[in-house]
């Protein structure tokens, strides 16, 4: 089933106590262009995320946003400057038995002394932060996807509705092809013996200049390679592939037998059948740009 390229996507989820939230979304684009954004201090991950994205999508510009909060992580520890609280303790009693002072130290005492206390942030495992960075890009990955194979499944029932059309089309313009063949001849008769009068009309002068006629106007290798071509996109549609660009080029091939039948028709009804297909031709070509 084929996907569009257009899509959103979003989850959060933890890493111990960090929350972590992704949002992507993308837009048409002739190739992959993925942008990652994402805090400074974790820019060392931004290759392992692309790669994530890559196995998902294969075309298209796509913008990921990732917010990490560390707000309720709970990570600061505070720890004892033991040498530095030691020293004080030393100092201190020193001065008690220096100066015959009372030695009635508290340890709220002690630590309201500078540097005594520390806070310091846990150290975060990286390579654990960025597997749960993973994690929750896949599970918004998997949901961008889901909108993707949606808005697919729309465009797949509009292209396959015009290439009914365009087959249908095809058969009339081949119907009619005929017709215009033995209206010539008639005209052509008519024309002769308007020219020749009494004079007898040769037969054989006639049947050569209908059959260069109908050599000239023939669409039949047009409407087989046409068919083919319908055939063939019908089986684009149904693939797993992305195929944007093959049905691009495709569609292409759409429209160059279908200005040769219409240059070669030399009728008014292959005329209007013409510009019928086109237009078909020209919606799928537009529904096509946004095809991954």
């Amino acid at each position: 089933m084929i996907k569009s390229m257009t899509g959103y996507g979003g989850a959060k989820g933890y890493s111990g106590k960090t929350e972590i939230a992704v949002e992507l979304k993308s837009v048409n684009s002739r190739y992959l262009d993925c942008s990652i954004k994402l805090p400074r201090m974790y820019t060392a991950f931004e290759d392992s995320l692309k790669s994530a994205v890559g196995k998902h999508i294969s075309r298209g510009k796509v913008d990921v946003y990732i917010t990490i909060d560390t707000s309720k992580a709970g990570d600061v520890e505070i720890r004892v400057n033991q040498p530095l609280a030691q020293a004080y303790l030393s100092t201190l009693k020193a001065m008690s038995k220096e100066y015959k002072l009372l030695y009635d130290l508290r340890v709220i005492d002690l630590v309201r002394f500078p540097d005594v206390l520390i806070a310091e942030k846990a150290e975060t495992d990286p390579e654990q932060l960025c597997a749960d960075i993973c994690a929750v890009l896949e599970e918004a990955l998997s949901c961008f996807d889901k909108m993707r194979i949606n808005e697919g499944a729309t465009l797949y029932n509009d292209i396959m509705a015009r290439l009914n059309e365009i087959e249908k089309l095809t058969d009339q313009a081949q119907e009619v092809s005929p017709r215009s063949v033995a209206e010539y001849r008639a005209k052509l008769e008519t024309r002769m013996q308007e020219v020749l009068q009494t004079a007898g009309i040769d037969e054989q002068r006639i049947l050569t200049e209908a059959a260069i006629f109908a050599d000239r106007v023939a669409i039949n290798e047009e409407t087989v390679r046409l068919r083919s071509h319908i055939a063939q996109l019908r089986v684009m549609l149904d693939s797993n592939e992305a195929v944007g660009r093959k049905i691009d080029f495709l569609v292409q091939e759409f429209n160059r037998e279908a200005n040769t039948i219409g240059s070669k028709g030399n009728d008014a009804e292959i005329a209007r059948i013409t510009v019928d297909m086109k237009s078909e031709i020209e919606k799928i070509r537009e529904q096509a740009q946004n095809i991954e």
